[in-house]
């Protein structure tokens, strides 16, 4: 054989060998714009980790979390990547079914990530997931149309001046919303936002004895309230808007109040996905009879579940996309503001809190969510807009239903709030509450 077809014929060997040899990491995100970038930027991952292979599953919100859930209880090994959030990672991670997240790189500092968050993935005193970004609820205004219309938002609004602001913006005749909130049904979508509603009118889920509390007077001021105002001030259809929705819709101005997550800071003031960049105003979650428990702490952070077929790679890829390294990576090819919030301590520099007119709001509702004592009143549970116990995802997601269902005029507050009750106390029973 003649050298250089030698030369062609190793070559291809070695690519052969190098295909068969690497190893698939197959991961199971949410479809919002931080892991789009991830997928997107994990090319530079490639470059350096040849002999591994990423398969990607993007799934909507809801969709990932039932998928996730089979997965997991089933130990099927579909996924060795899973995106989480601090409700799975600690149920998931004391029942034993995700790897803990131990023997990270030197250089990963892990003491640079928000006490807060590390301790919300953790169960009984270990690391079961590692954060990607974390959030808390703020509220988005107009700042053209508050201008116009002689209004001053303050520094800590109430829900009834909120009201009062929707109902003066709206004009429906030029498709402009006093208001976008989320309705699409789901624990982690509608019912997060009217929780932390909820905890400001005083109400919590249960009392001290696991009790449910939908039939006091703070919950039914609290649906009302969030019901009567999507019906006069929201856009048609906002049963079926969850964060994707409401941000398509806040970008393109149609929306001049939102209140969601803080994670959305760096999309609505982006020139290049949002029409009303420049005219975005940041203040704090709205609160009312007290502010305790009305910005929520959540965190999408990615864990490995222990019928990974990949835990090593997988470990690799995750230590990667959660590192001060990918954090550098977005700014230099995303811009500082696109770094994923509400993590690490080092991402609160001069430098980010010039650029991100959203960090302050964000860095400071973080510091003071306090997931142990989230409402007024004392509870038996943990969680600010959820409760973490293992029942909580399938009765979230069934009131979730009944509050949606009330928005488009299906059943009156009253009847959804007494069917609430019912299927809470219901399951509760079934559970073995109080235990």
């Amino acid at each position: 054989m003649k050298p250089t077809k030698l030369l062609f014929a190793s070559a291809l060997l070695a690519l052969s060998t190098s295909a068969l040899a690497a190893e698939t990491v197959t991961i199971a995100t949410v479809n919002n714009a931080d892991m789009i970038r991830m997928q997107r930027l994990s090319a530079e991952f490639q470059k350096t980790h040849p002999d591994i292979k990423l398969n990607w599953v993007v799934l909507e919100e809801n969709v990932l979390r039932q998928r996730l859930t089979t997965d997991i209880a089933t130990g099927s090994g579909q996924f060795d990547v899973l995106t989480i959030g601090m409700y799975e990672a600690s149920l998931w991670g004391d029942r034993g079914w995700l790897e803990p997240m131990k023997d990270l790189p030197a250089d990963y500092d892990l003491d640079d990530v928000f006490p807060s968050v590390r301790e919300g993935l953790s169960a009984k005193g270990q690391l079961y997931a590692l954060p990607f970004y974390a959030e808390s609820s703020i509220t988005y205004y107009r700042t053209d149309l508050f201008k116009q219309a002689g209004l001053t938002m303050p520094e800590h609004p109430t829900w009834d001046q909120i009201g009062e602001f929707a109902a003066k913006l709206t004009d429906k005749s030029k498709e402009q919303y006093g208001i976008c909130l989320r309705g699409k049904a789901g624990w982690g979508e509608n019912m997060a936002l009217v929780t932390t509603l909820a905890n400001g009118y005083g109400a919590r889920w249960f009392d001290e004895q696991w009790q449910p509390e939908f039939d006091g007077p703070e919950w039914k001021q609290a649906l009302s309230f969030y019901v009567d105002t999507m019906t006069k001030y929201g856009p048609p259809g906002a049963s079926s808007n969850g964060f994707n929705e409401n941000l398509a819709l806040f970008n393109s101005g149609k929306c001049a109040i939102w209140v969601d997550a803080s994670v959305a800071g760096s999309f609505v003031t982006d020139e290049s996905q949002s029409k009303v960049a420049d005219d975005v105003g940041f203040t704090f979650a709205p609160k009312q009879a007290t502010d305790k428990g009305t910005a929520w702490l959540y965190s999408w952070a990615l864990a490995i579940p222990t019928s990974a077929k990949s835990k090593e790679a997988a470990k690799t890829f995750s230590a990667w996309a959660t590192s001060k390294e990918y954090a550098a990576l977005v700014a230099e090819k995303e811009g500082v503001s696109n770094v994923p919030p509400g993590t690490r301590q080092s991402t609160y520099t001069d430098a980010y809190l010039k650029a991100a007119p959203f960090a302050k709001v964000t860095l400071e509702s973080l510091k003071v969510a306090d997931p142990a004592n989230p409402t007024e009143k004392p509870v038996p549970y943990v969680g600010i807009q959820l409760v973490t116990i293992p029942e909580f995802q399938a009765i979230g997601t069934q009131v979730g239903k009944l509050f949606s269902a009330a928005v488009t005029g299906q059943m009156p507050v009253d009847q959804a709030l007494t069917s609430a009750q019912a299927i809470t106390t219901r399951e509760m029973k079934r559970a073995g509450y109080p235990k």
